[in-house]
């Protein structure tokens, strides 16, 4: 089964899935509520696992996981609103088996710790959960550190909770960008692109939770009237990952791309190079001012991937020698201000063959457009 069609059937499944509680149930002593976290998987939709909230009662046959994780393929101009950031999600409700049985069939783990909260509590988070199925509150408008999954589930334990209970307690002197970083480990090219389409609100520091495990963490250390909030960590399914592996998704490619780039000296092979280069700087440029993903604005990569350099193109195609160096060393003096931002940065070595790559072809165009001058003996 190929990604799309996976990711389709994933989110299909919960938009399918079960809603109809506009009654609220009472709930009896033996009622059990938790927070779930569904493990990561190797698919783009599932790099960074994912998170909902189960309430049991056996005494009211009641065993339900609420998540905030559905949008509907069906929304007209999906893909233009996603790349915006105006998508609409939504909270579902799943029977916990049908749940289990699709992350079973993802082969992903998926834990469970159960929060040691009285009875009123619980009453309270179905009471809040059962609104936000039948009103409004069930949207919102997903963004990538803001709003998504994990942070739902947060706001609405905390409604439950009467306060700021649940925050982060660690990793919080690092940056979301670090944070992230590890995610990516068996994607190259997803790696090397959220590196570069990133922009500096990433480098801030990561102190809100927004990722699945970043909240299990969390929740293990949070205390909540003088005892912890959680009790043990309790696997419900364990899977062994296995790392993904591709002949192509990969540093050696990435490596042979820009080797083969440098030692072949050829004038079409710049260009096209050069040209790559300055439309995803203008790309780079364009979504920052048009997504409202706050991620992808004023992402000081567009010194790597420089729209001037379209510019350079035009003067080598008309010739003109003289601009030709002067875009060239200007593109390299923008390069030393960018490896300047990027020194303390986590993603340095994976641009820095890029880096290296622009700073030869550059200078090697600069010397060939530079007028000669002759050596008097």
């Amino acid at each position: 089964m190929n990604t799309t069609f996976k990711t389709i059937f994933f989110s299909l499944l919960l938009v399918a899935s079960i809603s109809g509680f506009a009654q609220s149930i009472i709930l009896s002593e033996n009622a059990n509520v938790s927070v779930i976290t569904c493990d990561t998987g190797n698919e783009s939709y599932s790099l960074f696992g994912h998170t909902a909230i189960r309430i049991t009662d056996l005494n009211n046959n009641l065993d339900v996981v609420y998540n905030y994780g559905a949008f509907d393929f069906a929304t007209p101009n999906f893909v233009a609103k996603f790349a915006k950031g105006d998508l609409q999600y939504f909270a579902v409700a799943n029977k916990f088996e049908d749940f289990m049985n699709q992350y079973n069939y993802e082969k992903r783990s998926v834990f469970e710790q159960e929060l040691n909260i009285p009875l009123a509590y619980k009453q309270k988070l179905l009471d809040n959960l059962t609104t936000a199925l039948s009103s409004s509150e069930s949207y919102y408008t997903y963004k990538f550190i803001d709003k998504n999954c994990t942070s739902m589930v947060v706001d609405i334990l905390n409604k439950t909770l009467g306060s700021q209970i649940i925050v982060k307690k660690t990793d919080t002197d690092i940056t979301y960008r670090t944070i992230l970083y590890p995610y990516f480990d068996n994607s190259f090219y997803e790696k090397l692109g959220t590196s570069i389409i990133f922009g500096k609100k990433v480098d801030e520091y990561g102190t809100k939770i927004f990722l699945p495990l970043e909240l299990q963490k969390s929740l293990k250390l949070i205390r909540f009237k003088n005892h912890l909030l959680c009790k043990e960590n309790k696997i419900l399914l364990d899977i062994k990952k296995e790392a993904s592996s591709s002949i192509w998704d990969n540093f050696y490619t990435y490596a042979f791309l820009l080797l083969f780039i440098v030692l072949i000296n050829k004038r079409s092979i710049d260009l096209f190079y050069f040209s790559i280069m300055g439309l995803l700087g203008i790309f780079f440029v364009f979504v920052g001012f048009y997504s409202e993903h706050l991620e992808l604005s004023n992402n000081y990569n567009i010194l790597l991937f420089n729209p001037t350099l379209l510019v350079l193109c035009y003067f080598m195609l008309t010739n003109n020698k003289k601009w030709v160096v002067n875009l060239a060393v200007l593109n390299v003096l923008f390069l030393v201000v960018y490896l300047i931002v990027m020194i303390h940065k986590i993603h340095l070595l994976i641009v820095l063959p890029l880096i290296l790559t622009s700073v030869v072809v550059l200078a090697k165009t600069a010397f060939k457009n530079s007028k000669r001058i002759p050596v008097v003996f």
